[in-house]
């Protein structure tokens, strides 16, 4: 089975309490020993940052994430065994912070548990990946707060063959002509489509499983989710029982729009890392933005991570070129409603948990009573001036 970004969500359906131990390797002793280099002007050690901080993303190494490698410098010491890699962590100049940034794999390489119940799990992560609404389920059992946005609009899609549907254009046509949508079953933003009447509840099929094989076998009948940044370029040029184009529309243009894979610490953490993150997290807006002007360098660390992890996640150049291309064409990496980088709309926020309060409560995993934009988000930490350029 080709193992697709979005297998992730039907493996965590059945694996939510499964942790995947390190299976060893000759890498295993591995780590990086230190910062190397003169520490340049950002020096986070004396900020208060830990030593080693320890990132977990919510997949394997992928364009997405392109700020965080860009981060990682030249020194860096992968562990195949444990799916993760250290080095110094590098400003903009390229420069040493004077602390070693280590960035550990998620889904298969940690049991497909989501990247909450991971930090909760170990509370070496300082950081982690994590959707709102995400956030905003496990608000009353796993609190986390995000404090920055690398993507301000989600890649989630729906995809369908333009020639068999000429005249959709958008996913509520999908709905209006009765298409079949297949998708993860249990995921948030579907029962938000069926529930707002965008897609009617017998045409969802909730058995996709990340492989291409149902879309291929059902030559053009059927829609299905995917990655915007992903999935038209793998499809049109690595799936070739296919071999051609596909139509879609963001999920987040239909109306359900979380910020996707947030840069989050646990809630009581908050207040004792405020000084690390007052000097870390412009560091890491400034590296999205520097990942998307020159992504040569950090995605040949992506593409050497994917191929010594070896979890069956198949990425090419050509992915990691299309993808970074996406990003920039859809503004999935970008600024908010004013210039900067990285910052949360609050009241987007307060409406995604007015959506979903409703679907997590009849779920069995309602968020905190009450809770708003305020207690799952920050703005604190974000350099105003940091932006992506206007092309």
């Amino acid at each position: 089975m080709r193992i697709t970004r979005t297998t992730s969500a039907l493996a965590a359906t059945a694996l939510l309490a499964l942790s995947l131990a390190a299976c060893g390797s000759d890498d295993s002793d591995s780590a990086a020993a230190g910062p190397s280099g003169e520490v340049g002007s950002n020096d986070l050690a004396a900020a208060g940052c830990p030593s080693n901080i320890v990132v977990q993303t919510d997949w394997n190494p992928e364009s997405e994430h392109g700020g965080l490698y860009e981060s990682l410098g030249d020194d860096y010491v992968v562990d195949a065994g444990s799916k993760t890699v250290s080095g110094t962590l590098i400003d903009s100049e390229g420069e040493s912070t004077g602390v070693t940034l280590e960035i550990r794999a998620g889904g298969p390489a940690i049991g497909f548990q989501t990247v909450t119940a991971q930090m909760y799990t170990d509370t070496d992560i300082n950081l982690g990946y994590i959707a709102t609404d995400e956030a905003i389920q496990l608000s009353d059992s796993q609190p986390t707060t995000a404090v920055l946005a690398p993507l301000e609009i989600s890649p989630t899609m729906i995809m369908w063959d333009p020639a068999t549907y000429p005249d959709v254009t958008s996913i509520e046509e999908l709905g209006e002509a009765g298409t079949t949508v297949r998708y993860f079953e249990g995921s948030a933003y579907m029962a938000y489509l069926t529930g707002a009447g965008i897609l009617n509840s017998d045409q969802v099929d909730g058995s996709y499983d990340g492989t291409p094989a149902g879309f291929v076998a059902a030559a053009g009948e059927v829609a299905q989710q995917g990655f915007a940044s992903a999935e038209p370029f793998i499809y049109k040029n690595e799936v070739t029982d296919w071999g051609k184009d596909v139509e879609y529309q963001l999920v987040y243009d239909a109306g359900f729009q979380p910020y996707q894979s947030s840069i989050s610490v646990r809630s009581d953490d908050l207040e004792g890392m405020s000084d690390c993150l007052t000097a870390l997290v412009p560091i890491m807006q400034q590296a999205d933005v520097d990942y998307l002007a020159d992504p040569a360098r950090a995605t040949s660390i992506i593409l050497d991570l994917v191929e010594q992890y070896d979890t069956g996640w198949v990425y090419s150049q050509g992915v990691a070129d299309y993808s970074v291309e996406t990003q920039k064409e859809l503004g999935l990496v970008g600024n908010g409603p004013d210039d900067t980088h990285g910052n949360f709309d609050t009241d987007r926020v307060d409406t995604l948990i007015e959506q979903t309060t409703p679907i997590f409560t009849e779920q069995g995993s309602a968020p905190t009573d009450g809770i708003t934009a305020d207690d799952l988000v920050t703005n604190e930490f974000i350099d105003d001036s940091i932006g992506v350029p206007a092309t």
